[in-house]
């Protein structure tokens, strides 16, 4: 969910005066870290899913407006592109039985907003990317309405100042160019968010940095894209590139992308936003009327909104986040590493394995992350990525390892650990960590089973390419409404 925007066009004493203050903002948020009282009695926890709206025929449906009135309800906002809306679980506690509130919850909005879409012939898809979208389906007429997105549009494409290329190589090669950051609406993911204190912030974010191969590697939903079997989580490669604002001579020179894995561990979760503000230009310098200094002084909590604009646009695929909630400000990170599905339950498990490891392996004698390399943790990212749930990876006193052996061997109990520090109930807790076990025992996440879907529609039903990923696509619809998980679907 963005902010909203109202201006278009920006002058450079625009630009001026939003850097200057943005580090207004900064340096009244290195003050706040140091004597402010931040909200961190509690862990509480969000989530945020983004969604696509399937047509009959299995095509996008390109009516999230029309359809964000009909279903009515303030939990869903608009996303990038015409056919993705937004649903935004209300936060809470995952202690005892928060995870089964969770999974009530989310069924229930989504089961009354479709029952209303699906008047329309539309329905809603829990998926990483939508594999019926071809190039034609993702073009600037198709980009939502909101002024916002195009604003973002325009500066993205003006600062590249040429057209944006996907070259993307996996089981098969896809290269296109696009003039429009459309093809980053075909990314669509589940976010979870995590309040943490300022001083336990920095173990938080090494610990989910250290961990974002495993959690691909396990969650793994978007083998395809314009009809090609790609990676096994394209979306990663493809919101890599589908937003980089760099011309191939700023690559050549070393210049960050603004989708960014990073670079270091960090000390401080000032590290974070001080790195966003002296590597990247200002995408959106919209100011406003506080004055952080003075709010400071005169014992307010500062917005600091133009700090939270720019952090908002830099991607980060484990995002800092500061945010104030009933007059009080915390810290959060947003783990953006997931793709949405296959189904609530599915991603339920997902969190449970993030939110248990990301706690054990922070609160350990001897962090994970003073045993590995950050580039390791990098490495291990992008091959889990390519490779998914078959993907191996390193792991400090084990080398070079596959994935379902390390998360069976290690991992899960770890995440157990993690849960109970959480206070989560041991039916819940096991329930949800048993998915993540048995996609490791069987080898099926998402990915793994859309194309075996897709290569038996071919082979057996005979069925080409754009025949198949419509069919395995219905029948993906049909199977996600179960909320069974994805490792126990049969492929047919």
């Amino acid at each position: 969910m963005g902010r909203d925007v109202s201006q278009s066009t920006f002058s450079r004493e625009d630009r001026a005066r939003y850097r200057q203050k943005v580090r207004r903002c900064l340096d009244v948020f290195a003050l706040m870290l140091d004597d402010f009282g931040f909200d961190a009695d509690r862990p509480t926890t969000g989530l945020e899913i983004e969604l696509n709206l399937v047509d009959s025929s299995a095509e996008p449906a390109m009516r999230n407006v029309e359809l964000l009135d009909e279903i009515a309800d303030p939990l869903f906002q608009t996303e990038l592109g015409q056919f993705n809306l937004e649903l935004n679980a209300r936060p809470r506690l995952i202690e005892g039985a928060g995870f089964a509130d969770y999974e009530q919850d989310l069924l229930a909005s989504l089961s009354r907003a479709e029952e209303r879409t699906m008047k329309s012939d539309v329905g809603i898809f829990l998926i990483g990317i939508l594999p019926t979208l071809t190039q034609q389906h993702l073009v600037f007429d198709n980009l939502s309405v909101d002024k916002r997105y195009r604003v973002l549009n325009e500066q993205i494409v003006a600062a590249r100042g040429e057209d944006l290329e996907v070259d993307i190589q996996g089981v098969e090669r896809l290269q296109a160019h696009t003039d429009s950051i459309a093809p980053e609406a075909a990314c669509t993911s589940v976010q979870f968010h995590l309040q943490v204190a300022p001083d336990t912030f920095a173990n938080y974010w090494n610990a989910s940095q250290a961990i974002a191969g495993i959690q691909v590697a396990v969650g793994a939903n978007s083998p395809y894209l314009y009809g090609r079997h790609l990676w096994a989580e394209t979306r990663v490669a493809l919101f890599e590139q589908a937003t980089d604002t760099r011309p191939e001579e700023l690559k050549a020179q070393g210049v960050r992308p603004r989708v960014w894995f990073g670079e270091r561990w960090i000390t401080s979760i000032f590290d974070l936003f001080e790195e966003n503000v002296r590597y990247f230009p200002p995408l959106l310098p919209i100011c406003e009327d506080e004055d952080p200094v003075e709010v400071l002084h005169n014992g307010g909590v500062p917005q600091l909104g133009e700090l939270r604009l720019h952090n908002g646009t830099v991607y980060r695929w484990n995002r800092p986040v500061y945010d104030i909630m009933h007059g009080r400000p915390h810290l959060r990170v947003e783990n953006r590493v997931l793709p949405a599905g296959p189904t609530v339950v599915d991603m339920l498990a997902n969190a449970a394995f993030y939110f248990g490891l990301a706690r054990e392996l922070s609160e350990a004698d001897r962090p994970i992350w003073s045993q590995m390399t950050f580039s390791t943790a990098e490495e291990n990212f992008h091959a889990a990525a390519r490779r998914g749930i078959g993907a191996t990876v390193y792991w400090p006193r084990l080398g070079d390892i596959r994935v379902a052996d390390l998360v069976l061997d290690v991992l899960l109990p770890r995440a157990a650990a993690g849960l109970d520090r959480f206070g989560v109930d041991p039916v819940h807790r096991d329930r949800l960590l048993g998915i993540i076990e048995g996609r490791c025992r069987t080898g099926r996440n998402g990915a793994v089973w859309q194309t075996e879907s897709v290569f038996a529609a071919e082979q057996h039903r005979k069925l080409d390419r754009t025949a198949a990923l419509h069919h395995m696509l219905r029948r993906y619809g049909e199977l996600q409404r179960t909320n069974e998980p994805v490792h126990t679907w049969p492929v047919e």
